[in-house]
């Protein structure tokens, strides 16, 4: 077995609301291993958002450690983890986030170019990312001239370009239709296959069975870890274990 990719070890999270403090994850440890999907599920205000952010280094916890590589993100300096975010974690956002000044195939080469790679081989590994999501001959076109679909698998290609490791995917199917939503789990799930480990947030069970390992979190606890989907539904109502 490799060394993880991804360990969060006693991981919380904590935001003031005026004198309020809301625990969003409290004392969470989770560890992904290259060749893994894990996928993350639980109630809306659980904590999975609040999750992948830390692990992409998006957000630092309140308290805990959170290592990507084996390099312990609370050590680095706001460049160096800015790097590691470019170099070894594809990031899929709920909201997106793609320039509508660049096209598809530009959205999906910046992150490449942020780091150095020549323009024609940045250029070049984006059209391949867009052709693995089925978007090559999209590669022209800017965020406006695109359904919230094809925006979303553009997100996507952008996560998956280059030779990243850790793959974080937050709700990743969320705009798509289901034959669509199916495509991008294939590919997620083939990339872990070939070697890269993922962690997907989601609220379908369906798409939870893609996963080698469910986790559950609750009131930002983790209640339960399972094989693919079993228990999901009874968690999501309420019926499960808390």
């Amino acid at each position: 077995m490799s060394a993880p990719v991804l360990v969060l070890s006693g991981v919380t999270r904590e935001h003031r609301q005026g004198e309020t403090v809301v625990r969003a994850l409290r004392g969470v440890d989770l560890s992904v291993s290259l060749g893994e999907l894990v996928a993350v599920m639980g109630p809306s205000g659980s904590g999975k958002s609040t999750l992948l952010q830390l692990a992409g280094g998006l957000d630092t916890p309140t308290a805990g450690r959170v290592r990507v590589e084996g390099r312990d993100l609370a050590e680095l300096s706001r460049r160096q983890v800015a790097a590691v975010r470019r170099r070894s974690v594809g990031y899929v956002f709920q909201d997106l986030n793609l320039l509508p000044s660049l096209s598809a195939l530009e959205n999906v080469a910046l992150p490449l170019e942020l780091d150095g790679v020549r323009g024609g081989l940045a250029r070049r590994a984006a059209r391949a990312a867009l052709e693995e999501v089925g978007l090559g001959v999209l590669a022209g076109r800017f965020p406006d001239e695109m359904s919230g679909g094809q925006q979303q698998r553009v997100a996507i290609a952008r996560a998956l370009v280059g030779p990243r490791r850790l793959l974080l995917a937050d709700e990743p199917t969320g705009a798509l239709d289901s034959t669509t939503g199916e495509q991008v789990l294939r590919v997620l799930r083939a990339r872990c296959d070939a070697g890269a480990a993922g962690v997907l947030v989601t609220h379908d069970a369906r798409h939870a069975a893609w996963a080698d390992r469910v986790v559950f979190l609750r009131d930002g606890v983790v209640v339960d870890q399972s094989g693919p989907g079993a228990g999901a539904e009874s968690l999501l109502t309420g019926d499960g274990a808390r």
